[in-house]
């Protein structure tokens, strides 16, 4: 990674997302959030790409390093020759179109492993995966450490800094401190005046994953309606909005959960500076612009119903509409880079068409 080198970030998330459990892993299952929090041991490439077609991992940079781990899991329990390996490749590369840092680690590890004799996969890819999960954690620190700049001259100016966001982009979507959330963090360590907007996110509400996060965190929130966002902004009740990003593409254009966009265009139209947090691992140079970024079509369930906890403390889930309603349930929007004032990465912030300058080897 880069720009890496530095003393251990200061906030440290309270609960791991993913780790090694032996040739297993264990997960945060995050189906089960903000009402319970378990986890859960994954110990095939099946169980593995169950989680992340399900989402209990979710979040681009973890569901990378958790696709990573799969691989190590099927050539320790099958075997470690190419037919392994090719399995492992495709079932897990076939669970979620649209988050580009899946395909990113998995072409990671195929590249470390092809070269070698079956015999030395399986150390090799425990290796490589646990060095993708501590470079996620090391680069979420970079980026926390750019975006706190931001939002410290905001507050200097005005003695705060209120922050919306959307989706969930904090330690529970990646293995550190989390990309949109990570300067949030570095604020409130550094005893800067910051409050989070947080946006439900529907109809996954996931907004309200962020919300568990930042009152775990100690960190002020304020959980919004999707519908609202637009009005706090003209209101000027928000000084940026930071999102963190699925998909961005070479010109800037920037894949994210669903919604996104429409926080794009309110932003604007507030003169209020919208921003995207992502690691390099996001950054898709081969993909020139964001009318070529895959997006997700969903279980149209996800809609029509709707999960919470009743009086019991029971967690049920209720039908919203009947069974046969049309619904159309697309998972991610893209943001055109024009919308965007900057993508802050672990080397810096960058204008959505100069991330060449940042990321010369990827670009070429």
């Amino acid at each position: 990674m880069h720009d890496t080198a530095r003393p251990d970030p200061p906030f440290r998330p309270p609960v791991a997302t993913l780790r090694r459990d032996g040739d297993a892993i264990a997960i945060l299952d995050q189906t089960l959030l903000p009402f319970r929090g378990e986890t859960r041991r994954l110990e095939s490439v099946g169980e593995v790409a169950e989680a992340i077609r399900m989402m209990r991992v979710r979040g681009a940079p973890l569901i990378g390093a958790t696709a990573a781990y799969g691989v190590a899991i099927a050539l320790a329990a099958d075997g470690s020759g190419n037919e392994v390996l090719d399995r492992a490749l495709a079932a897990l590369g076939a669970t979620r179109p649209t988050a580009v840092n899946l395909q990113w680690a998995l072409a990671r590890m195929e590249r470390v492993l092809r070269p070698l004799a079956p015999g030395s996969r399986r150390d090799a890819a425990w290796r490589e995966a646990d060095a993708i999960a501590d470079d996620d954690a090391a680069t979420c620190a970079a980026i926390g450490r750019h975006g706190l700049a931001l939002l410290a001259g905001i507050a200097r100016r005005q003695g705060r800094v209120r922050v919306m966001t959307h989706c969930n982009a904090g330690w529970l979507a990646t293995c550190g401190a989390g990309t949109a959330l990570a300067p949030v963090y570095a604020a409130h360590v550094q005893g800067i005046a910051v409050e989070v907007l947080v946006s439900e996110t529907r109809p996954r509400n996931q907004g309200l994953l962020t919300e568990w996060e930042l009152r775990q965190a100690g960190v002020p929130h304020t959980l919004i309606a999707d519908n609202a966002a637009g009005l706090l902004l003209a209101r000027g009740e928000v000084d940026v909005v930071i999102t963190g990003a699925d998909r961005i593409a070479a010109n800037g254009d920037t894949a994210n959960k669903v919604g996104t966009l429409l926080k794009a265009l309110a932003a604007r139209e507030a003169g209020v500076p919208f921003y995207v947090a992502a690691p390099h691992s996001t950054l898709d140079f081969a993909c020139a612009d964001g009318t070529r970024i895959p997006i997700e079509d969903r279980d149209a369930d996800e809609l029509r119903v709707v999960r919470g906890i009743g009086n019991d403390g029971r967690v049920a889930e209720l039908r919203l509409t009947p069974h046969d309603a049309a619904a159309a349930n697309p998972a991610f929007d893209v943001t055109p880079a024009r919308l965007i004032a900057g993508i802050i990465t672990e080397r810096g912030i960058a204008a959505p068409g100069e991330l060449h300058g940042l990321y010369p080897e990827q670009a070429r």
